[in-house]
């Protein structure tokens, strides 16, 4: 079986398990979708639900935030990890996009990854769930699991994005992206299927007998 058969089975098992995804990270626009994003890193969705849900009723636009000075983004992203590294960042962006971009989140990626605190995972998220245009978000869970279900060779997070590209259509990308993350969370976990137990590990390798070996991001 090689990668492409491979990434068609997968793609069966994952539009029957979620035939309809929604985005994990709640937001209000798409300036709240990047903020969120940012502060996901190294963070549950969960507790940036939770975090932010207080948050966006009142401030929800760069020029909130710009208002709101460093400090004050701290204070109320406190429970988040690194939570000073991510306020410094949304205080800067949220600068630039009044000054440069009239309050706007700019729609390409080079101008997205410009912004601080903004690399190309973050811009992909963007670029797909705020804007539509296709994109494939690769993090350390979906390297993860595409090692283990034989997609790539797991060199690092850019031949992943550029191996899952060429093996699945344009058109599924945003989709099948969101899709690979809850089948993770919920079957193909890091500590408990290792390659042996889901359903997608197994159909695509029924004769795997030890735990596959992943290479780290």
């Amino acid at each position: 079986m090689n990668g492409l058969e491979r990434a068609k089975i997968i793609s069966k098992i994952l539009d029957k398990t979620y035939p309809n995804i929604k985005v994990p990270l709640n937001s209000r626009n798409v300036f709240t979708l990047l903020i969120s994003v940012l502060l996901s890193a190294q963070c549950t969705d969960v507790n940036v639900n939770n975090v932010t849900k207080s948050i966006y009723i009142k401030y929800y636009k760069p020029e909130h935030f710009v208002k709101l000075g460093r400090k004050k983004i701290e204070r109320l992203i406190k429970k988040i990890g690194i939570f000073r590294i991510k306020a410094k960042s949304i205080f800067y962006l949220s600068k630039i996009l009044v000054k440069k971009y009239n309050g706007k989140v700019p729609k390409t990626f080079d101008e997205l990854e410009q912004l601080p605190g903004v690399g190309h995972k973050t811009a992909s998220v963007v670029m797909s769930q705020g804007f539509g245009y296709p994109a494939f978000p690769i993090d350390t869970h979906i390297h993860r699991l595409a090692q283990r279900w034989g997609l790539t060779n797991g060199k690092n997070v850019t031949q992943t994005e550029k191996d899952l590209k060429t093996l699945f259509p344009k058109k599924s990308w945003n989709k099948l992206h969101l899709q690979i993350i809850y089948y993770g969370r919920e079957f193909c976990k890091a500590r408990d299927c290792y390659g042996l137990t889901c359903k997608i590990c197994t159909t695509c390798y029924p004769k795997r007998k030890k735990p596959i070996k992943t290479i780290k991001a």
